[in-house]
């Protein structure tokens, strides 16, 4: 998977997460609030991914113009 992807699908995973907490927390379900804590940190998780590709991806850009 791509960075971007990686990066895109964290994203809809924190807002999917954040919208059922917010549904949870309105309905005081707390197995949904719970589900969507899990979901928006797995979405942390997946844009932290992303970023570590880019990262190794322009570092080893950088040693390729060294050589």
């Amino acid at each position: 998977m791509s960075s971007t992807t990686d990066k895109i699908k964290g994203l809809a995973n924190e807002a999917a997460g954040n919208v059922k907490q917010g549904i949870g927390k309105a309905t005081d379900n707390e197995k949904l609030q719970a589900e969507g804590k899990a979901q928006e940190l797995k979405g942390e998780a997946q844009k932290t991914v992303g970023d570590a590709k880019d990262g190794a991806s322009n570092l080893a850009d950088k040693v390729k113009s060294k050589i």
